[in-house]
């Protein structure tokens, strides 16, 4: 006899997360009714009340000091101790002042990230959003790259002016001179301290969108890519399978959260994949298979152990596989619950780490390496990096302590990114995988991305040692809008890399000879912006149900001898909505065969 309720079809509490079957405004309304607000109230303190104390309060103890001292100097020095104790009291301020400017240098940049530029990028995003629902159907491509430009000039203003007008308000209630350390009482002085980081603030912020703006409005629009390579004989080329969010589950019946009984169920779809391109890659005809985030859809152990299942039983992929992590890896905190919250100090997000290091070690730990920024170079591989950090961190994920771990984690984790996989020689394909996932801890803003400058540095460095070699830049979040808009505006704030444009624009020099792969919107196009050829990945398990084919592609990227990188025509491949395996490639002609990699 059948269940009257089939357990393998799923029920509405599959759903609880999903953007698919419930709109953000109910998932917002299950925050507002589920949050939990002690966490709420630690994790406001520690990312931005903590920071903009210590911000604020950095200029009250410098000027402290500068009073104290030049009150000495300024006094009779008749005797030794006078003396000793003027110099002993400059000694001690030189050295503190590295710490207390480190501390403060790090509280700028928390809230920078966490305030700052989000307030620029949702402010711009949101033009752009009505720019495109307004016009779009009746302006040209070209107005409306200009009408995108122009958005980004008028949100900088905006932001510019509001910034203006908290920094007129905030003004009055600073304090700059360190006599209040002596004479004003404990609220006073945090009073005073957050007053004085608000006026930092609003006065960097209210420069920075003019100069972002700027910047924004003059680079040039992304466009769709039209012209793609013919194939050249003088030429070298690669074949890389690009995959992106193909979200495991740990259940054989397991729902993901966006899609929720929407959208197919367990891993069927990348088994699909993974045999599809076991072929291939047992017959050299394809280089590289690159999986630009979002493995897990939780980043559960259950998840990471099917995805080692899965590329176990295609060990000739294996070999060809590169992984990074997206936000579903590191940042989901309850895959059933968009109100659940982890504060800064919880073990959670340290062990979501921990698991994706494992596994990131496991697959490619032997071939990829991390970056020596103190001696500019590649450094040793990502395996030998972990190896002195293997026992500690074997022991947090079994015990969940001791919390000074934590940081110890977080400083290896920003240590590892960029991860590099060299080219063979000065003229062959590299790869670098950056970790583009911002520090976020909840699930309801958990899609977010930023670019760190350390991992931009390391990436010029190693492309900088090779330079005659051709370079796939990886990341997992889209480092601009799509030029077709978006179908509604949360997908643009919710979703975005904070600072694209910037990264876009640092790294232009090197466009030439690089292409940038990047999954996260699961969209499928292939676009150019400001130089850079972009390739954005459609996910193969997401926006179609089990009845519904999706597919992925293999990009072909060619170079000939000292010119750019270029693109050809990819070829696409099908997974097929029934259950059974099937998988077949699908270019212009419904069949493809793959030709072997050429070197010229």
């Amino acid at each position: 006899m059948e269940p009257f309720v089939d357990p393998r079809r799923g029920d509405v509490e599959d759903d609880a997360s999903s953007t698919k079957k419930r709109t953000l405004l109910s998932l917002a309304g299950s925050v507002l009714a589920e949050i939990s607000v002690p966490k709420l109230i630690v994790s406001w303190f520690v990312l931005m009340v903590f920071p903009a104390f210590v911000l604020g309060f950095a200029p009250l103890v410098v000027s402290a000091w500068i009073e104290k001292v030049s009150g000495h100097v300024r006094s009779p020095l008749n005797s030794f101790w006078p003396i000793l104790f003027v110099l002993l009291l400059v000694a001690i301020g030189l050295v503190a002042s590295k710490t207390l400017f480190r501390f403060a240098e790090s509280g700028f940049w928390s809230l920078n990230s966490v305030v700052i530029e989000p307030t620029y990028v949702i402010c711009r995003e949101g033009l752009r959003h009505a720019a495109d629902k307004i016009w779009s159907r009746h302006a040209s491509a070209r107005q409306m790259e200009t009408l995108r430009a122009a958005s980004s000039a008028v949100a900088g203003l905006v932001v510019c002016a509001v910034a203006m007008l908290v920094f007129v308000a905030a003004w009055p209630a600073s304090h700059w001179r360190g006599d209040l350390l002596w004479y004003g009482s404990a609220s006073r002085l945090a009073t005073v301290a957050l007053t004085n980081s608000l006026v930092i603030v609003s006065l960097y912020l209210a420069a920075a969108a003019l100069v972002w703006a700027f910047a924004d409005a003059t680079m040039p629009q992304p466009r769709d890519l039209d012209d793609f390579s013919s194939d050249s004989p003088a030429g070298r080329s690669w074949r890389v399978a690009h995959l992106s969010d193909v979200h495991v589950v740990g259940e054989t019946y397991g729902f993901r959260i966006e899609g929720g009984r929407s959208g197919p169920q367990g891993n069927e779809r990348l088994k699909q994949a993974f045999a599809s391109l076991d072929p291939l890659c047992q017959r050299g005809t394809l280089d590289l298979v690159l999986i630009t985030g979002d493995i897990t859809d939780a980043g559960t152990s259950a998840e990471w152990a099917e995805l080692l299942d899965s590329v176990a039983r295609h060990p000739f992929v294996a070999q060809r596989m590169l992984l990074l992590p997206g936000n579903h890896d590191v940042n989901i905190v309850d895959s059933s619950n968009p109100a659940r919250l982890d504060t800064p100090i919880s073990p959670n997000k340290t062990l979501r780490k921990i698991r994706t290091l494992s596994v990131l070690n496991a697959i490619q730990g032997g071939r990829v390496r991390v970056v020596d920024r103190r001696r500019r170079c590649l450094g040793p591989f990502l395996s030998d990096a972990l190896e002195p950090h293997i026992p500690s961190l074997t022991r947090f994920a079994d015990q969940g302590r001791p919390h000074m771990v934590l940081r110890a984690v977080a400083k290896l984790w920003a240590s590892v990114f960029p991860m590099v996989l060299p080219p063979e020689a000065n003229t062959g394909l590299g790869v670098i995988l950056l970790n583009s996932n911002a520090d976020t801890h909840f699930s309801f803003t958990n899609a977010l991305g930023l670019v760190s400058t350390q991992q931009v540095h390391g990436l010029e460095i190693a492309m900088g040692q090779y330079p005659g070699a051709a370079w796939v830049i990886a990341l997992h979040h889209h480092v601009v809008e799509y030029p077709q808009g978006a179908h509604a505006l949360s997908e643009r704030l919710g979703t975005a890399l904070i600072n694209g444009n910037w990264f876009l624009r640092r790294i232009r020099p090197l466009s030439s000879r690089s292409v940038i792969m990047h999954g996260h919107r699961h969209v499928d196009w292939i676009g150019q912006c400001g130089g850079h050829l972009i390739v954005s990945a459609p996910s193969p398990v997401m926006g179609g149900t089990d009845a519904l084919q999706t597919h992925f592609c293999i990009q072909t990227l060619c170079a000939c001898r000292n010119g750019p990188v270029q693109l050809q025509t990819p070829a696409r491949i099908v997974l097929n909505g029934r259950k059974e395996l099937v998988a077949r490639s699908q270019p212009e002609s419904g069949r493809s065969a793959f030709p072997a990699s050429r070197t010229g």
